[in-house]
This record gives C-alpha cells, structure tokens and sequence, in this order.
C-alpha cells in the first residue's frame, strides 16, 4: 500500500507551481499558490491545529482511497 505525506505532496506541488514564469501567472493562481504555502505552514508547524488537520486530511484520503476502490 502506498502512503503519501500531504506535507511533502502540497511542497511538491508549490515548487511545480512556483517553476512557472511569473509572467504566465493570474491572480487567481498567485491566490491559489498562497493558500497552498499557508496549508504548508500549517501542516508543517507542530502544533494541535496542525495535527488536527492532519489527521482531518488523512481521514478525506482514506475516504477518497476507500470509495475508488
């Protein structure tokens, strides 16, 4: 079975967003790529919020994981 981390997933993300020419970007995928760095901080940060949504994350993934199959 294979695990993603959603910390490691949402960094990947920021640096394929963050790749592109600032040129090509709208603002709503400048808005979009701050939300993405804020999730970041936040699943980063080690406190209880953070965990919390986590383990929220975790439990959609699950969800999505177990309704695809």
């Amino acid at each position: 079975m294979l695990t993603i981390n959603v910390a490691v997933l949402l960094a990947v993300i920021l640096v394929w967003r963050l790749r592109r020419r600032t040129e090509a970007r709208s603002r709503f995928d400048e808005k979009l790529t701050v939300v993405i760095v804020l999730a970041l901080g936040v699943l980063i940060a080690p406190t209880p919020a953070g965990q919390g949504i986590v383990n929220i994350l975790g439990q959609l993934a699950s969800g999505v994981t177990q309704a695809s199959r």
